[in-house]
């Protein structure tokens, strides 16, 4: 006699395999989904960042900078930045420890994330005019100095 259909048992087996199949394919859809909407929020936090930093850098007066302003980013996130000014050894060149606050959504309920960024900055509007001109002079007398054409005393 020639067999013709599947078994009972042949069945099961095929739709359990079929079940643990589209369970692992639905759970790695879910993690992939997931994984986009995490890249696009950190997206987010880098873009309001970036803004916040060209704000700080656009701005010529020195109070003004270390101040530091606030905006609303696009989807209602409350940002706010200020930045901490240093002179340096070297004429017009300033460190800068920038902290940029960003606040969740409100829809989203969610806490305020911290940004800090420390960097060194080209700036001459920022310079003390009479700090700078003893700076400037010090490294002329730096560079006459090597040069051998330093002034005897």
């Amino acid at each position: 006699m020639a067999r013709c259909a599947f078994t009972l048992l042949e069945v099961i087996v095929a739709l359990a395999i079929f079940a643990l199949a589209a369970v692992v394919l639905g759970s790695a859809y879910v993690n992939v989904l997931n994984a986009y909407e995490t890249a696009a929020r950190g997206n987010q936090v880098d873009e309001d960042v970036r803004f916040a930093r060209a704000q700080l850098l656009a701005e010529p007066d020195h109070d003004t900078a270390e101040k530091g302003g606030d905006f609303v980013a696009p989807g209602g996130r409350q940002v706010r930045w200020h930045a901490t000014i240093a002179s340096t050894a070297t004429a017009d060149l300033f460190t800068v420890t920038f902290v940029c606050e960003l606040a969740a959504e409100s829809a989203s309920g969610g806490g305020t994330r911290t940004v800090t960024e420390n960097f060194t900055v080209l700036r001459p509007t920022w310079a003390d005019p009479t700090e700078n001109t003893k700076l400037k002079q010090d490294a002329q007398d730096r560079i006459a100095k090597l040069q051998g054409k330093d002034k005897p005393q």
